[in-house]
């Protein structure tokens, strides 16, 4: 089919389970990894929701996940733990990790919990946002299974797409959340654009030779973006540095793979995840933080535009506004991803629940 379905929340949710659970993926693991997934469509963050199913499907033939993990935590303190993700899809553990670092900066003002031994976890600000849900600023990194990122000057990819997410609370206004690859754009993209039949910006992705790719197809084969910046002319050399930042706090201090280390012919990912909780109260007084930061959202949002037409937004305002239309009105599917879930969900001896919907 060509045409684009609009599907609400608890029919995507039930087309994802039913597919999870064909594979074996332990029930626990269903529900966490569905959570997640669910929120980031709900976001309009639609390159790291359901999209990545056919994804998740080729790790799942290729052994390289976990349906039944061993999450366990192998290190712990009052301030920090670590977490081994038994080789299931990150979004199970890092959920887990999430949670347990929101457990211990209520008690003791921050807390610190990595993960490895994972796969990816989907959008890093979902994770960030469940801290500021509970009054807490958040922190989610992550790094990414294959190399992507060719460094400012390099030939060759060196990082995967390496999200950071930030997350603070607020009184009166909606949270602050700030959620980016250190990329030019997410490697999701390139697949949105395939999909829409959309030609890419220049500056996204690169050719071996270094020189602009505009075909998303290409550009998912080849696997070559540009830090954030895009060219050493515009800085690129900035994202590079925060996309090492991430490896560095994701792989090195979670004791996972370094990124070019990682193509191993079989066995599961060793991917690693970041997680940090503070409680701004245990600086400022109560409702302190929280006035102050809803006083500068309200002056970045009556800053004076150059367009009134576009008024000045603020980090999280976007994934907002687009949870809040698509809690309403349900989340909109490109035909062609339909069509591979109808393909995942037979392969998999799953129902297809949306098709009653695709018809």
């Amino acid at each position: 089919m060509s045409g684009e379905i609009t599907v609400k929340a608890d029919v995507l949710a039930e087309q994802m389970t039913a597919i999870f659970r064909a594979w074996g993926m332990a029930e626990d693991a269903i529900g966490k990894c569905v959570e997640i997934m669910l929120e980031a469509d709900l976001m309009g963050i639609d390159s790291h929701g359901v999209t990545m199913l056919p994804t998740y499907e080729q790790l799942f033939k290729d052994g390289r996940l976990e349906m039944n993990p061993e999450v366990k935590v192998v290190k712990e303190t009052p301030v920090m733990a670590m977490i081994d993700g038994g080789g299931s899809l990150g979004h199970y553990p890092s959920s887990i990790a999430m949670d347990l670092a929101i457990e211990k900066a209520k008690k003791v003002g921050m807390a610190a919990v990595t993960v490895r031994h994972s796969n990816h976890y989907g959008a890093a600000g979902v994770y960030a946002l469940r801290a500021a849900r509970h009054g807490l600023i958040g922190i989610s990194t992550s790094s990414v299974w294959n190399p992507a990122i060719v460094p400012t000057r390099a030939a060759e990819p060196m990082f995967g797409t390496n999200p950071f997410a930030f997350a603070a609370p607020t009184r009166k206004n909606r949270p602050f959340l700030l959620d980016m690859a250190t990329s030019t754009v997410a490697i999701g993209k390139l697949k949105l654009a395939w999909l829409a039949g959309k030609t890419l910006p220049e500056g996204w992705a690169l050719t071996p030779e270094g020189k602009p790719e505009l075909n998303p197809e290409q550009a998912m084969a080849t696997r070559l973006m540009t830090p954030l910046g895009g060219s050493g002319t515009m800085s690129s050399h900035k994202g590079y540095g925060m996309a090492a930042m991430v490896e560095i706090l994701s792989t090195m201090l979670a004791g996972a793979t370094y990124a070019p280390l990682r193509n191993r012919p079989e066995g599961h990912y060793d991917i690693g995840h970041f997680f940090f909780a503070l409680d701004p109260h245990a600086f400022r007084d109560e409702t302190d933080f929280e006035d102050e930061l809803d006083a500068m959202i309200d002056r970045l949002h009556n800053a004076r535009p150059v367009d009134p037409a576009e008024p000045v937004l603020v980090p999280g305002d976007p994934e907002f506004d687009r949870r809040a239309k698509r809690e309403r009105d349900g989340i909109p599917i490109a035909g062609p991803m339909v069509e591979m879930l109808a393909g995942i969900a037979e392969r998999a001896g799953a129902p297809f629940t949306l098709a009653r919907l695709a018809a």
